[in-house]
């Protein structure tokens, strides 16, 4: 805990929740650096006028405009992930990071068991065959059954427990990986992610991003998952080896797969646009409005905190 800054400058680097923008304005000397017309002078000319940064998951805060704000004392992060800000680097400044946890889970665990759904069943195919006026008396192809099939969740958090919590009422078999084991758990546990892959039919990733997971869902999971296996992805577009992902996909092998993240969004891989084995969706999985309202009252009420108290509420680990 530092001493609270309250009447310091919260900056705001990106446009975050319209209510989240209303509440910073309202009870903080907020200033919008990303409407600022020059931001690297305002910082060289008011840097130390900084107590706290708000920012988003997607954007975070870079070591350069951490090393610019000589008395930070905190970022506050709208949204679950905070692999785009340093932490190791801001904790060394003295700097506390908080994300907002928990009011995720639900619905990012909801679309990711209505991605495997969708794309085990191929239902927004099925979709677009109808549209297109090409059903005929041969029907739709056949398609994958999810219910009893392996299912196996790379990342047993909160969110990976929640899908799983949500799949046993498909009477799957689950397994998992994760760094460790998870303890209490009944789910089969997997040394590691390919070994998880290699004995699952469809593998759902909810594990956290960073440089710890880059590349976890190599070309060898993938090819574990093999031709009538699926992958589901809610994580972070970096855990997975995209490049080796639309070649198994583009080849054949890999069954299918339901992307909700990607490697350079906004920008979905070409290859991946026509085939009807896989479900894109453009990251949504969080978003809400209920979830969305949530995650902005806990961000305020972090930032709050930490102006008034100097403590966050819900620090990252």
């Amino acid at each position: 805990m530092t001493s609270p800054p309250e009447g310091r400058v919260v900056l705001q680097v990106c446009p975050l929740l319209p209510t989240l923008e209303a509440a910073l304005e309202s009870h903080h000397r907020t200033v919008r650096l990303h409407e600022r017309p020059d931001a690297r002078a305002w910082l060289a000319d008011h840097g130390d006028e900084v107590a706290a940064v708000v920012t988003s998951a997607r954007v975070g805060a870079s070591r350069d405009l951490v090393d610019a704000l000589p008395r930070l004392g905190a970022i506050v992060h709208f949204g679950v992930g905070y692999e785009t800000t340093d932490v190791a680097h801001a904790r060394s400044r003295g700097v506390d990071v908080s994300n907002t946890p928990d009011v995720l889970t639900d619905c990012v665990a909801d679309v990711a068991v209505g991605a495997l759904i969708d794309v085990m069943r191929r239902l927004s195919a099925a979709d677009r065959y109808v549209r297109r006026g090409e059903w005929t008396p041969g029907g739709f192809p056949l398609t994958t059954r999810v219910s009893g099939t392996r299912v196996g969740i790379l990342g047993l958090g909160r969110i990976g427990r929640a899908v799983a919590t949500r799949l046993e009422g498909f009477g799957v078999e689950l397994a998992y990986h994760s760094r460790r084991r998870v303890a209490g758990c009944s789910y089969r546990y997997a040394d590691s992610a390919t070994d998880l892959a290699a004995g699952v039919d469809a593998l759902v990733v909810t594990t956290s991003g960073g440089s710890g997971s880059s590349g976890l869902v190599s070309a060898e999971v993938l090819d574990a998952l093999g031709p009538r296996g699926f992958l589901v992805n809610v994580s972070r577009g970096s855990v997975v080896d995209e490049p080796a992902l639309v070649e198994a996909l583009v080849s054949g092998r890999l069954g299918g797969a339901a992307l909700d993240v990607f490697a350079d969004e906004p920008h979905v891989p070409a290859p991946l646009l026509d085939l009807d084995s896989v479900v894109l969706l453009p990251h949504i999985a969080s978003a809400t409005r209920e979830t969305r309202e949530a995650m902005g009252d806990l961000a305020f009420r972090n930032l709050r905190s930490f102006m008034t108290t100097g403590s966050l509420v819900t620090p990252v680990p």
